[in-house]
């Protein structure tokens, strides 16, 4: 099993930033990407950030804005989030992949306020 633990959210004022983190623990070996994921209330559960390798995806909407990174040494993947919207309001949840599926935190709330 893969352990995940977010740290990082709270009440930002639009154009602030925010630096969420990710700590992974358990078996942790077998996992080949991380990303971050947010839910906004009355929306499904979308994809914001995802690593791979040397390989960053990002969503058009934090495109320029947000950053994804990961720590292998300290197995923490960190998203910096600049130039915050009111629209990024969300629960942001941390995911990990392995060859068994998808592990996921229990979610950092991060609210925005214009």
């Amino acid at each position: 099993q893969v352990q995940l633990v977010e740290s990082g959210g709270g009440l930002v004022q639009a154009g602030g930033s925010l630096r969420l983190s990710c700590a992974a623990s358990g078996i942790i070996f077998g996992i080949n990407a991380m990303g971050w994921y947010r839910q906004a209330p009355g929306k499904q559960r979308e994809l914001v950030a995802r690593i791979s390798g040397g390989s960053t995806n990002y969503a058009d909407s934090v495109k320029g804005r947000f950053t994804i990174s990961r720590d292998n040494a300290k197995n923490t993947v960190y998203l910096q989030m600049n130039s915050l919207k009111p629209e990024d309001t969300a629960v942001y949840y941390c995911n990990a992949e392995d060859s068994f599926g998808g592990w996921w935190g229990q979610g950092t709330q991060v609210t925005v306020s214009s």
